[in-house]
């Protein structure tokens, strides 16, 4: 098993107290902040970059709308002092930020990303990373989807839309893993004081 390499980041999207709002509905994987927070625990050991993206929402029913308690993060995710905060208001963390700038003056050339939701700003910004070139891994069970509305009314449960979006991603895009695999790596690379 190898490390993680040199030049990696770990992106969180999203993680904030609006994920909990009620109108997102029914969610999948009801653990995953306590796989935000284990995945972070190490990998803020192992003295790697870790890169916060917020959203700012600039509609006036969101929960992500700043100035609301539920614009502040979650305490699964929330950032030390020094960690970047990227304030993003589309779905793509790379889309007017500088997400893409930070990365580079931090020499990151591998990403592995974790939040939400799977199907919609994690994709989005999954997506854009590998467009970019950069050597892309999702934490598939550090992550959320919820129930999706098809246009003929029928409703896809929140775990089908979950694997769909990940295997959109796997491959093409992204690597997908399991948080356990990534934890094993870094262990490999944890520094003692």
């Amino acid at each position: 098993m190898e490390p993680v390499p040199p030049g990696s980041g770990l992106i969180l999207i999203d993680l904030q107290q609006a994920i909990d709002a009620p109108y997102w509905g029914p969610r999948n994987n009801p653990g995953a902040e306590m796989v935000v927070a284990r995945v972070l625990a190490a990998w803020r050991m192992a003295r790697r970059p870790v890169f916060h993206v917020r959203h700012d929402s600039r509609m006036a029913d969101s929960a992500y709308r700043p100035g609301l308690p539920s614009h502040e993060f979650k305490p699964e995710a929330m950032p030390l002092a020094g960690e970047a905060v990227i304030g993003k208001s589309t779905c793509s963390a790379f889309v007017r930020t500088e997400l893409q700038a930070g990365l580079g003056e931090a020499a990151i050339d591998t990403l592995f990303v974790m939040g939400v939701l799977t199907q919609n700003s994690l994709e989005a910004t999954v997506r854009h990373a590998g467009d970019l070139g950069f050597a892309t891994h999702v934490v598939a069970d550090g992550c959320w989807a919820v129930d999706k509305r098809l246009r003929d009314g029928r409703v896809v449960p929140a775990e089908l839309v979950h694997e769909l979006s990940l295997a959109n991603l796997d491959g093409e895009y992204a690597q997908v893993i399991e948080s356990d695999a990534l934890l094993a790596r870094l262990a490999l690379d944890i520094r003692p004081d």
